[in-house]
């Protein structure tokens, strides 16, 4: 599933393409809105809110909506140029095509394709926790967010997105790894959640702005996690094999000595 730079990414290239532009075309590939017309329409602004879309647009009428998209595992939206051949995707996975002056928006595997009044926008992401590239970034109230669960496991609190918006697998893996902190720890065990949740912060704000996901500093290939998708590879500190296992509905990389089963202080550097 995208992680929240991602999808934070992905609104940035919406907004760069259409923000502004008076739509010339829509075509809807999906039952509940096959008969949509947004020719007119003007797209407002695009923004993210956890692992949520929402394109704002005005309608002729200068009612104000929001066509809502989540990618889940799998969604992308890509933005071409007029007249420029789409790539990268089977056509049969199309969900949407906005069409503008200047771009071509093409929305893939889009999951939660909704079009609503801009002010019920709540109802569809009232319930995330704090936007962790949001600007209400609320640290403290993700804190109590996570503590409310005192017995789940803090790896999959951190998945919950009613916690905080936008740490995904790779993020959960990478941040606990950091922090000395097994995932199987329940959340009242952690030592300083604080710190934890300021540094899944830091991570997701680090990798804002670039596709390539890094928590180690290397861009390179091969090099961006340390644990994350290296299953039976040795561990970067200690040189363990790292190990992989399921955890409530999601699988989990760890590393069985730098991250033990009972909390401690977490590792320095």
């Amino acid at each position: 599933m995208p992680e929240g730079d991602t999808v934070w990414n992905t609104a940035r290239v919406l907004h760069r393409a259409l923000t502004g532009a008076r739509i010339t075309g829509s075509d809807f590939r999906v039952p509940q809105l096959a008969t949509t017309d947004l020719t007119g329409w003007t797209v407002r602004e695009s923004a993210s809110r956890g692992k949520h879309l929402l394109l704002r647009l005005s309608a002729p009428t200068e009612e104000h909506w929001t066509l809502h998209s989540h990618l889940r595992m799998d969604g992308a939206w890509r933005a071409y140029a007029p007249g420029e051949r789409w790539s990268g995707r089977p056509a049969h996975l199309i969900r949407v095509v906005l069409r503008s002056p200047g771009a071509v928006a093409v929305g893939y595997h889009l999951h939660d394709l909704t079009l609503v009044p801009t002010a019920e926008e709540e109802q569809l992401v009232g319930h995330l926790g704090p936007d962790l590239l949001g600007s209400d970034w609320d640290p403290a109230e993700a804190v109590r967010r996570l503590a409310d669960h005192p017995e789940q496991t803090i790896g999959e609190a951190l998945l919950d997105q009613r916690n905080l918006a936008g740490v995904g697998n790779l993020y959960k893996c990478e941040v606990l790894f950091l922090r000395g902190v097994s995932p199987w720890t329940p959340v009242v065990e952690v030592p300083d959640l604080p710190g934890l949740v300021a540094l899944a912060q830091r991570l997701l704000a680090a990798n804002r702005g670039r596709w390539t996901q890094s928590s180690t500093g290397s861009l390179h290939r091969g090099q961006t996690s340390y644990v994350y998708g290296r299953r039976a590879q040795p561990c970067r500190r200690c040189g363990t094999a790292i190990r992989k296992e399921e955890l409530g509905e999601r699988v989990t990389y760890w590393c069985p000595v730098c991250q033990p089963e009972r909390p401690g202080p977490p590792p320095s550097g």
